[in-house]
């Protein structure tokens, strides 16, 4: 995945996701990370798209945080945080689908 083809949006979330794990003590980047990250990003396009879509994003939210106390905590990684292998390949999915459709 280049960095550089990403919007300046999606590089934003990608970062607050990194702060949201680094502030849990987890010790990787996950999809739910960068989920809760996209929807609670100021001015983003995924709570207004999935609202649009009849989607609860408040439950959805309160589902995510859940879903975050369920992932394990690590100690003294001095602040080393890397996206999981999971996200990894959901973002080469992702830039796959859109090589596609270009």
């Amino acid at each position: 995945m280049r960095m550089d083809k990403l919007t300046s949006k999606f590089q934003s979330a990608l970062a607050d996701a990194q702060s949201l794990a680094l502030g849990k003590d987890h010790q990787f980047i996950e999809p739910v990370h960068l989920m809760l990250a996209l929807l609670d990003q100021e001015g983003g396009s995924v709570k207004p798209l999935l609202s649009q879509c009849s989607v609860n994003t408040q439950l959805l939210h309160t589902e995510l945080h859940k879903e975050l106390g369920r992932i394990a905590t690590v100690s003294g990684s001095g602040g080393d945080v890397q996206i999981s292998n999971e996200l990894s390949r959901l973002l080469n999915l992702t830039d796959k689908l859109a090589q596609k459709t270009s």
